[in-house]
């Protein structure tokens, strides 16, 4: 799609809030599940602090990292979710430095590819490579999509639930592909808010009838609202804030085991992260891998994420939502992923917009995310296009990373999990090394 906006340009400013309001309800789900997937008490982690987190690294990123060339929010990393449950256990310090640990991996790797260069990445990771690497993201979020679309956390299969999902969805493409200029820039919030209408007045109704089936959204979202109120911050619980919870770090040893926790996982984000900015990269028609550079755009991931944690407990990542909203969209302008940052932050005091968020019935999101998902996943397609898959070689390598990757084959080292993306770039670039060099 031929971009509107791009990265150095500005819409009208009131246009500019409706559009940043969009990337933010693209990355709010993830961003808010990820602590009550970690610590679901909110003892230790806090959805707005994490929601807080994600603007502050997003805004480091944007601004000092990448010198506003990279078009993409940072929100809560779902690949540290093991390591953050079992970092729990040491407390609001231990969280914080599990988080800084990930972010130093980001540092040190982004040192060494600034005294390298970053030509070597492209040779590694050619379209063949790297193509099916991005549709292999977009289809691994897959099984959240239908997940959410079934309403799975509601405990039974509800026809009402995918029903509503799936209008979410059909809005949301009317409105990219048939709607007007303005609506084409807001398919998501014209998704989103056309299912929450259907999805409330079915729960109205349910209540009336006594029918648990049509009640989807979650009202009880909105008991105990206040207008104003401080999130949970990782910084404050550090300094013995709330006497609730207790800081557990106390040796070494400790630090080893986080180190032992949070590292291995840095070093398999690696991967999503290059192949996150290879997909933007296509999608603006500009190679941030040379400009900013990778160092660039690692530095501000982890740096990102520190800076995340130190809010909201949650190491920061870049997000594949975010990449598909520009994509969809058209709208690359660093200018809206920042007002969304700000929105980000702004919002975490604003309780009546996290209890709104909260009632958005999961199978609205994960009607739009189908769409999301879907954009994801035919981007790492297209990039196959000047691919010859005539030729076997090539062939065999796409075959190396989408069949382990789909089937979920991932790789144990004692407490280190290699996930099933990651293999399969692994196996992929490995195939390609072997099989399919060409002379210069």
């Amino acid at each position: 799609m031929k971009l509107v906006y791009n990265v150095d340009q500005n819409p009208p400013i009131k246009k500019n809030l409706i559009y940043a309001f969009q990337q933010l309800l693209a990355i709010m789900a993830a961003t808010l599940l990820v602590p009550i997937l970690v610590d679901g008490t909110g003892t230790y982690m806090s959805q707005p602090a994490a929601l807080c987190g994600a603007g502050f690294g997003t805004l480091f990123y944007l601004f000092i990292a990448t010198r506003k060339k990279s078009p993409v929010f940072l929100g809560s990393s779902f690949a540290f979710i093991s390591p953050l449950a079992s970092a729990v256990a040491f407390g609001y310090l231990g969280i914080f430095l599990g988080a800084v640990i990930a972010g130093l991996v980001y540092v040190v790797i982004a040192l060494i590819i600034k005294a390298t260069g970053s030509e070597w990445v492209n040779k590694l990771l050619p379209p063949v490579v790297i193509g099916p690497t991005v549709a292999l993201i977009g289809l691994s979020l897959c099984g959240s999509a239908v997940n959410n679309l079934n309403n799975t956390a509601a405990g039974s299969y509800n026809l009402w639930a995918i029903l509503v999902g799936v209008i979410a969805f059909i809005i949301t493409v009317y409105a990219s592909t048939k709607g007007s200029k303005g609506m084409k820039m807001i398919p998501f919030i014209i998704g989103v808010l056309g299912a929450y209408v259907i999805a409330l007045i079915l729960t109205f109704i349910g209540r009336s009838t006594g029918n648990e089936a049509l009640q989807l959204v979650n009202l009880a979202a909105f008991d105990n609202m206040q207008l104003f109120k401080v999130p949970r911050f990782t910084f404050l619980g550090m300094f013995g804030a709330y006497p609730d919870a207790t800081n557990k770090l106390g040796s070494f040893a400790d630090v080893v085991s986080l180190f032992w926790l949070f590292a291995p996982v840095a070093f398999v984000t690696l991967a999503e992260h290059i192949a996150d900015h290879k997909n933007l990269s296509t999608i603006i028609e500009h190679d941030l891998i040379t400009d900013p550079g990778l160092d660039k755009t690692l530095i501000g991931d982890g740096v990102g994420s520190i800076i995340g944690s130190f809010f909201g407990g949650c190491p920061n990542t870049t997000y594949g939502e975010s990449v598909g909203c520009v994509a969809i969209t058209g709208n690359a302008s660093i200018s809206t992923i920042a007002i969304a940052a700000l929105y980000c932050i702004v919002l975490s005091f604003f309780d009546p917009f996290v209890c709104f968020v909260n009632s958005i019935p999961s199978c609205i999101v994960g009607g739009v995310c189908i769409a999301l998902y879907g954009f994801i996943a035919v981007s790492g397609l297209k990039m196959l296009q000047p691919v010859d898959l005539n030729d076997n070689r090539n062939l065999f390598v796409v075959a190396a990373i989408l069949v382990p990757g789909i089937g979920g084959l991932t790789l144990n080292f004692g407490p280190v999990t290699i996930s099933a993306i990651a293999t399969g770039l692994i196996l992929g670039i490995i195939v390609n090394v072997i099989f399919n060099r060409r002379k210069a």
